[in-house]
């Protein structure tokens, strides 16, 4: 009889966020995920900084006016937290679902005044953080409000399903952090994504397929396309001349949320500009068929010819240090401040910190 593989029903939420309100995007999430999970979802992919929203402003307004630098600094004040009350509700809302849920938001250091990550929260049925991915390079303009994250989050995660993964928007299209992640053998790999592109660039619906069907085929898995929409309320604050708002108001540029199959074929979707709830039936034995032809990080590769180094080390930004009196040798720090705040976190059997 052999072995045998899981089959599931996944989801993508396309949802706009209650723009730049922590709380009242949490308790939308939390809502979006029950239903998802009513509706037979084992998995849940949401859209790109989905809590509190993504700083789409960059987009329309220059980088330093007022109206920016207050947005930005809103941002912060309704960015989250790991772990916190607003991931505590995520949860339960992911228990009281039976699912695993793969949370956009943008995270802050606990404790800190400034310096926000662009992340992925990984949520397992029993409500439990299993990790998290932080955006590896910022795109364009969002370097004005968010850091890099490092090594240690580019990773996948064991389920009862099959191993799971993330990537966030323009870093799905890194072929070095996609091989990371197929080389660990990810089944279902959510790919989050903002409510809209740059002017000029293709539809939010076309950028997205056309990058899900490349990683499907790449990785040979499962692909979960999360796209977010507009809100009226988020028109009406992005909209920094008329030419914005008549951008702004074109429902072909938001939406587009896919699911993809590993042979790349298009599942479920793309949806159009409406909020809702996108859901496939996958069976990951398709997984195994398409990789007896091409298993990248396997038998269709040359390790002696290529190999991809990781380093899932953090860097340290400060280090205070005290000196032993009795023969003035500096010992142990008594704290340790990084940038990403490993008090959170301990090693996993990867080397990688794991969320706690």
């Amino acid at each position: 009889m052999g072995d045998t593989y899981p089959k599931i029903k996944v989801a993508a939420i396309q949802a706009a966020p209650e723009f730049l309100n922590r709380e009242a995007t949490v308790e939308k999430a939390c809502r979006l995920i029950r239903e998802a999970g009513a509706g037979g979802a084992k998995v849940i992919g949401f859209p790109e900084g989905f809590i509190p929203g993504h700083p789409l402003w960059f987009h329309f307004y220059p980088a330093t006016c007022p109206e920016s630098q207050r947005m930005s600094t809103e941002l912060f004040k309704n960015a989250v937290e790991i772990p916190s009350p607003a991931t505590d509700a995520l949860g339960e809302a992911a228990r009281d679902a039976g699912a695993y849920v793969v949370m956009g938001l943008c995270e802050k250091r606990p404790a800190t005044l400034g310096t926000l990550f662009n992340t992925q929260l990984f949520i397992d049925p029993n409500g439990k953080v299993m990790g998290k991915h932080q955006k590896l390079v910022p795109t364009g303009a969002e370097r004005v409000v968010h850091t890099g994250g490092y090594g240690d989050t580019l990773r996948t995660f064991e389920t009862d399903h099959g191993r799971i993964s993330g990537l966030i928007c323009g870093e799905n299209s890194n072929p070095l952090a996609i091989f990371a992640l197929l080389a660990e053998s990810t089944a279902i790999h959510v790919a989050s994504w903002p409510s809209i592109g740059r002017k000029g660039n293709l539809s939010r619906s076309d950028r997205a397929a056309m990058t899900g069907r490349s990683f499907a085929m790449m990785a040979k898995a499962y692909v979960i396309n999360a796209c977010g929409t507009l809100s009226a309320k988020m028109i009406e604050l992005l909209s920094y001349t008329k030419d914005d708002r008549d951008f702004l108001v074109n429902p072909a540029i938001t939406g587009g949320s896919t699911i993809i199959a590993p042979s790349s074929r298009i599942i479920a979707g793309p949806m159009e500009a409406e909020e809702g709830i996108l859901y496939a039936d996958i069976d990951v034995e398709e997984c195994v068929r398409q990789k007896t032809m091409h298993d990248m990080a396997g038998h269709y590769n040359r390790p002696e010819v290529f190999t991809l180094l990781v380093n899932r080390s953090f860097p340290e930004i400060y280090r205070p240090v005290r000196t032993d009196e009795g023969n003035g040798i500096a010992v142990n720090p008594d704290k340790t401040v990084s940038c990403c705040a490993p008090a959170l976190h301990t090693p996993s059997a990867t080397g990688a910190r794991s969320c706690e």
